[in-house]
């Protein structure tokens, strides 16, 4: 009787030590997964999803530092800083909220990249982190799904009788540099001549008065990844070459006024 006790009392210890190692194994694997859940979550904050997917499986892919083509589309409000004075600093944000995020929703939606806010505007980039198949004409159609977004919140906006707004686009594709910069305080970095350039042709809106102004460059880009017939296309009109501040050359550009339901 004793030494059946005794045995009996072994493996209740080997059972409960048992017991206890599958659960802390259990616990570290929760942990971990709301850990890599959580990193995933911030990255779709930036990346669309299918970028996060990629991202998921590569250790600091963004540390890379290298040159490649990108589509790069600046977004803003037209006039919004007067529309700022004369109203409450809530309405003021709610209205950004509400337009950051439609504008937001299409960038994920086209396969881009959401670089930054910029006060009452935007900075997307589609080829980034990682080239694509289709990065101009994901561009090209996700600026206009934002101008049709756009034209759907105006209206309403004129619905509960308040004032429109309206928002300029602009669009180029080249050469772009990307990596990490800062210290301590990392970001994921789009830089060069082609970043400049769609935000001066985003601003060009104004003398041009339009709602899109994109380059050459990316229509030419663009039509090459879908072919020229697409419907994307036919909105678009030809203007004379432009003298952007930062390129040594005029460039072509084509200008869109307004666009439907898509």
């Amino acid at each position: 009787m004793f030494g059946a006790r005794i045995q009996e009392i072994v493996v209740f210890l080997i059972v409960a030590m048992t017991l206890a190692i599958a659960v802390r194994r259990g616990n570290d694997l929760l942990i971990r997964h709301a850990a890599v859940e959580r990193e995933r979550g911030n990255l779709a904050r930036y990346f669309s999803p299918n970028v996060v997917e990629e991202l998921s499986r590569h250790d600091e892919p963004l540390r890379q530092v290298r040159t490649q083509e990108v589509a790069v589309l600046f977004v803003d409000i037209v006039g919004f800083t007067a529309f700022a004075d004369a109203r409450t600093a809530e309405e003021v944000v709610r209205t950004l909220r509400e337009f950051h995020a439609l504008m937001e929703q299409e960038v994920f939606r086209h396969s881009g990249t959401l670089d930054k806010y910029l006060g009452d505007g935007l900075m997307a980039t589609f080829g980034t982190p990682f080239v694509g198949e289709a990065d101009a004409s994901n561009a090209l159609r996700c600026a206009q799904a934002m101008m049709a977004s756009a034209d759907r919140w105006n209206g309403g906006r004129k619905a509960a009788g308040e004032a429109p707004m309206r928002v300029s686009f602009g669009l180029h594709y080249g050469p772009v540099v990307l990596g990490d910069i800062g210290l301590t305080c990392l970001e994921f970095a789009v830089i060069g001549s082609t970043v400049n350039a769609a935000s001066r042709l985003e601003a060009l809106t104004r003398a041009l008065d339009c709602e899109l102004v994109a380059s050459d460059d990316l229509v030419k880009r663009a039509k090459a990844e879908l072919g020229s017939t697409d419907a994307a296309f036919r909105p678009l009109v030809a203007q004379a070459p432009q003298t952007i501040r930062g390129l040594e050359h005029p460039i072509a550009i084509w200008t869109q006024a307004c666009v439907g339901e898509l």
